[in-house]
């Protein structure tokens, strides 16, 4: 019996690493992070629920510079995956396809996010 000589599919090491890759993987990552800001907001509410000291305890531990952190990256989370949604959604009608439009688009989808996310701390966080 021959053995049949079958093509390979590429290895990763092949592909060049691109920034729509690279965004393709951070949505993903994104919306699974969202998943744990969301328990996140629901121990919030449920703190609010159960009175005011265990309110207190929360917006304590939220508003630590470890929370804000958190809460920062919970917030660039959501706005990132939003516009990756909205990104999503063009291609998905056939707009951005064309050469170059792709990585324009996904570079602007992480510029956009850090820009939207800053503005919404500074306006909502820092000075209100």
């Amino acid at each position: 019996m021959a053995v049949r000589s079958r093509p390979l599919s590429p290895h990763l090491q092949i592909y060049r690493f691109t920034i729509t890759m690279t965004m393709s993987i951070v949505h993903r990552a994104t919306g699974i992070a969202n998943y744990v800001g969301m328990a996140f907001l629901a121990l919030w509410l449920a703190a609010a629920a159960w009175g005011q000291e265990p309110l207190d305890v929360v917006n304590r531990i939220y508003g630590s510079w470890f929370g804000q952190l958190v809460l920062f990256g919970y917030t660039w989370s959501l706005v990132h995956h939003m516009l990756g949604g909205i990104r999503h959604y063009l291609w998905d009608v056939i707009i951005g396809f064309e050469a170059g439009q792709r990585e324009a688009m996904a570079w602007a989808n992480l510029v956009a996010s850090v820009v939207i996310t800053l503005l919404v701390w500074t306006v909502f966080v820092w000075v209100g």
